[in-house]
């Protein structure tokens, strides 16, 4: 099976509808791959119920679900009209993509050894190299498995446009700041003159300041001075 890294075999199939689908025509776009045993069987239908009921989500994300089995168009017609499935299943009788791929393997079922498809799923990156696998997967949860990895993956990328975005903006406030200490620095030398004064004449009030260092002294009354009377001469009184 083909490991994460690894440039993805090229192909051209023919999905349910005879229309052929190609890597090259998916060029610079995520999408899913995954490979399934047989067409119309419980757990592959199971599978492909799953991918069908989460394909709005996928399509949200902008990333197309294609399955791959051996089996022919004609048969890959019936199980997408008996299903409603709303993507296109891949016929590749030859099993030559799955043998690119790694995933036509030998089983052994009750001690009977055949060759098939190993159940598994592979995701494309935009660059054309397999970006995560799946190997031997649960069908009834893995269309949810392959949507939350790809959700995470969204989730990742978010921050990282934040963070050019900060990074970004100090540099512009850097230059703002230098502007502004011009001009407040020339503010500054302008209002010099006036503000110490006032804030003075705030700081000291000079009435206060007056009443405080000049002390009080009451002058003593003067007292009354009393002027010496002229005494009367005594009367001499005349002898009868």
């Amino acid at each position: 099976m083909l490991p994460i890294g690894a440039t993805a075999p090229d192909f051209h199939l023919n999905n349910e509808e005879g229309k052929t689908i190609s890597n090259a025509g998916l060029e610079g776009q995520r999408f899913v791959l995954y490979f399934y045993p047989k067409d119309d069987t419980p757990g592959c239908t199971k599978q492909a119920c799953g991918f069908r009921d989460n394909l709005p989500a996928f399509n949200k994300l902008n990333v197309p679900v294609f399955g791959i089995s051996a089996d022919d168009e004609k048969t890959h017609g019936k199980f997408v009209k008996k299903y409603n499935l709303n993507f296109s299943l891949l016929a590749d009788p030859e099993h030559s993509i799955c043998d690119a791929f790694g995933v036509w393997v030998e089983k052994n079922m009750y001690g009977k050894k055949y060759f098939g498809i190993q159940r598994s799923t592979f995701i494309i990156g935009t660059d054309g190299k397999i970006e995560q696998v799946w190997a031997k997967v649960s069908p009834e949860t893995h269309a949810e498995e392959v949507l939350a990895y790809l959700n995470a993956g969204s989730a990742k990328k978010t921050p990282s446009v934040k963070k050019v975005l900060t990074v970004k903006t100090p540099a512009k406030k850097v230059l703002d700041k230098k502007t502004a200490t011009k001009t407040t620095s020339a503010k500054k030398l302008a209002s010099k003159k006036v503000v110490p004064n006032e804030a003075l004449a705030k700081k000291m009030p000079t009435k206060k300041a007056a009443t405080k260092k000049t002390a009080v002294t009451k002058t003593p009354a003067k007292k009354p001075i009393k002027k010496p009377t002229a005494k009367k001469a005594p009367v001499k009184k005349s002898k009868a």
